[in-house]
């Protein structure tokens, strides 16, 4: 089969597209023809250096799938050949979504309906189930305000679908260029962070202090945006976040660090939603499975606007 295979640890320039041999579908696994596969920021990191997540090289990188099962082991049921899937595959030392052919637990595997294309089925387990665990991990009831750092990436245009869906008001931050898209996908309101003050601006569009904050990028903005917190808040955090911890204590903040793990029913949930219309990926960029290294470029230069998908149907 033809695959990117990361033969060093390193830059772009180590994905390179090879043929190595087809893996085969053992006990309680199904084997899946990939049509599409996502590109997610955690892939960078582990082409640069994948042993935080238990990778060796050679190693083929790549969690998010979709595409048709060819196979299935032994002791499988519920799934055949034919159907068509979305899965992402084993966190986080699983990979191998770079692929014309994947073997997965068919635990992990959800059946996506006809009207549901592989673009956007292999844009949304990762992101999508990371924004989902965001939100479950705060647990904020209807009304609640949330103020959501990197709106405008892909976790984040999925959670503020999903927080809309539970009645929560977001406030996003963003560049102003993706403001439309953003209100669009359920944000109350918007704040560029290019050019105002996050924490202000987000205490006069939420009339007060909000109840938590979701931060999808790391680094320094989110030891200003914590001054929009309100004493007993909370903060989700998927990337390491320069905080100063004494005034969270202080105001008895909750801080909680989310990192996505293996789960079957969340994808199936997610899969559900997609064929339902509820949920619509946004897609910046589809490249052929060849050019993951391009994929890659785009995706550490930063502001994608959305979503990378590979499309594997080109190397067939």
């Amino acid at each position: 089969m033809r695959a990117v295979l990361v033969s060093e640890f390193g830059g772009p320039e180590q994905l390179r597209p090879v043929r190595v041999a087809g893996p085969v579908a053992g006990a309680g696994q199904v084997r899946v023809v990939v049509r599409a596969a996502g590109v997610n920021p955690v892939d960078a990191g582990n082409r640069a250096d994948g042993r935080w997540a238990g990778l060796r090289v050679p190693c083929i990188l790549g969690y998010d799938i979709a595409g048709v099962i060819d196979g299935v082991g032994p002791g499988v049921t519920g799934l055949a050949p034919g159907d068509r899937v979305m899965a992402m595959t084993h966190f986080p030392d699983g990979a191998g979504g770079y692929a014309e052919l994947v073997v997965i637990d068919a635990a992990l595997v959800a059946p996506i309906g006809a009207a549901t294309s592989f673009a956007d089925a292999a844009a949304t387990p990762l992101a999508a189930g990371t924004a989902h665990l965001v939100l479950a991990r705060l647990g904020l009831p209807p009304g609640r305000r949330l103020l959501v750092l990197g709106a405008s990436g892909g976790v984040g245009l999925f959670l503020l679908q999903l927080a809309a869906a539970a009645g929560i008001t977001t406030i996003g931050v963003g560049r102003e260029a993706m403001h439309e898209q953003m209100r669009g996908l359920g944000a109350a309101a918007c704040i560029d962070y290019t050019r105002e003050d996050v924490a202000a601006r987000a205490r006069a569009l939420a009339g007060g202090p909000v109840d938590a904050v979701a931060d999808l990028v790391g680094g320094s903005l989110a030891r200003s945006a914590c001054a929009a917190l309100r004493p007993g808040g909370q903060i989700a955090a998927i990337a390491t976040p320069d905080l100063d911890l004494d005034p969270l204590l202080d105001a008895n903040i909750t801080f909680h660090g989310v990192l996505i793990q293996d789960d079957g029913d969340r994808t199936r949930a997610l899969a559900s939603r997609l064929d339902r219309g509820e949920l619509r990926p946004v897609i910046s960029r589809v490249l052929p499975l060849d050019a993951a290294a391009e994929a890659h470029r785009i995706l550490e230069a930063g502001h994608a606007g959305g979503k990378i998908v590979l499309d594997v149907t080109d190397n067939l």
